[in-house]
């Protein structure tokens, strides 16, 4: 299966370029070769291109909160049979629709530091609600970790997510742990990533938020 070519007229994000593949591998070890997968705050619908195209087994349900993504996304995935039509969702909406079915994975990038505290629980609480029991919740971006020396450029792009919105921030990893414990979330794997970010994997367990 082929990643679309995309137009000049399409919004691109140049991280979601960089990281795209080194996301890629984290997920092709943590998910099945069949699953299906729901991607929070999907943006310009990169990152649900380029996995479902690498992926065929994977059945691909972007969503983004921003309504006037929701076309670009589509028209990015166009032609990939595994991706769903993008929906509209926004984490802090809870309950989230039942009607989202439950899924294998969740799936989101770089969201909870661009978006009040309270995002993250409503993150954890969402996912463990449309995940299958063992199903995975995958988090990428930056991260604050107690005990361990933060890169410069973390520190400036803290900085700067604060002075912008004050309820904005690089999160502490032991906090977001505890959200995802909260519902039954158990943290299974860190993963380094490239420019000082990480991939975070969570399994569901038996014990939900519900």
């Amino acid at each position: 299966m082929t990643e679309p070519t995309d137009s000049p007229a399409w919004p691109t994000s140049p991280a979601a370029e960089r990281n795209k593949d080194p996301i890629l591998d984290v997920l092709c070890g943590a998910l099945p070769g069949r699953a299906s997968v729901l991607e929070l705050a999907s943006g310009t619908g990169q990152h649900a291109a380029h996995f479902a195209a690498a992926q065929p087994g994977w059945a691909w349900q972007p969503t983004e909160a921003d309504t006037s993504a929701l076309p670009y996304i589509d028209a990015r995935c166009a032609g990939l049979a595994n991706v769903r039509p993008a929906l509209a969702l926004d984490v802090l909406a809870r309950p989230w629709a039942a009607a989202l079915g439950a899924f294998d994975a969740v799936y989101c990038a770089n969201l909870i530091h661009i978006a009040p505290w309270a995002t993250c629980a409503a993150l954890m609480q969402g996912a463990a609600q449309h995940l299958v029991p063992g199903g995975v919740l995958v988090l990428y971006g930056p991260f604050l970790v107690q005990g361990e020396t933060v890169a410069p450029g973390n520190t400036a792009f803290d900085l700067d997510l604060r002075l912008r919105n004050a309820q904005w921030g690089l999160r502490l990893l032991t906090d977001v742990v505890r959200e995802a414990q909260r519902v039954g979330l158990l943290f299974e794997q860190r993963v380094a990533m490239p420019s000082n970010n990480l991939t975070l994997v969570f399994r569901r367990g038996e014990r939900t938020g519900r």
